[in-house]
């Protein structure tokens, strides 16, 4: 009777934390979505967007699964119509845009993140503050260059410039403001990530 007792609070359980992970992925999708409304202005005139790192973040805190699914719903969104992906949307966007690439390194981005955070950083286990911040660091620079190098093949698939002319355009002036990004997602993935495990696992 016990045993019963203990299985049926297990499931209980289990459907919770399953239930709060598609709420969260959720959220986080729009607040991908939400991302390319908001722009912080930078003195060399090239804005920091916080779509790419909302998208990142969704691996960095949800994990791999939750996270992966947040920027998919995010990717479904624009394709049926919803102006998401900077502005625009449709799947031609997604498919045959120059930044398309970049859309897709998102979900890679993700999953890349939440894969090695979950590997390297359990959250079932007591980490040093050192190890935690290391490994957030090396995941969110993981992220960042998966979705940089998507970005860069898919533009230069669909515009064709050579290689010089596609980092001038896609990947230098952006470097300030994801170097940036970069240190606020390993503050806020160092932050809130065990309090997110807490209600997902």
């Amino acid at each position: 009777m016990e045993d019963t007792n203990e299985n049926k609070n297990q499931t209980n359980q289990s459907k919770k934390r399953r239930g709060m992970g598609v709420i969260l992925a959720a959220l986080f999708a729009a607040l991908t979505a939400a991302g390319c409304f908001i722009q912080i202005p930078l003195p060399g005139g090239i804005p920091i967007v916080l779509q790419d790192m909302m998208a990142m973040l969704s691996g960095m805190l949800l994990g791999p699964l939750y996270g992966t699914i947040a920027v998919f719903v995010f990717l479904v969104l624009g394709c049926i119509g919803l102006p998401v992906f900077s502005g625009k949307a449709g799947l031609h966007v997604l498919i045959g845009g120059p930044t398309g690439g970049f859309l897709f390194g998102y979900l890679l981005g993700a999953l890349a993140a939440g894969i090695i955070l979950s590997l390297l950083l359990p959250t079932s286990k007591k980490q040093s503050t050192l190890k935690s911040y290391i490994v957030i660091t090396v995941a969110g620079l993981v992220a960042t260059i998966v979705v940089f190098v998507c970005g860069i093949i898919g533009f230069r698939l669909v515009t064709h410039y050579d290689m010089a002319k596609t980092l001038a355009a896609v990947l230098v002036p952006f470097i300030p403001g994801n170097i940036i990004k970069l240190v606020l997602m390993v503050l806020l993935t160092k932050k809130f990530r065990p309090v997110i495990a807490g209600y997902i696992g």
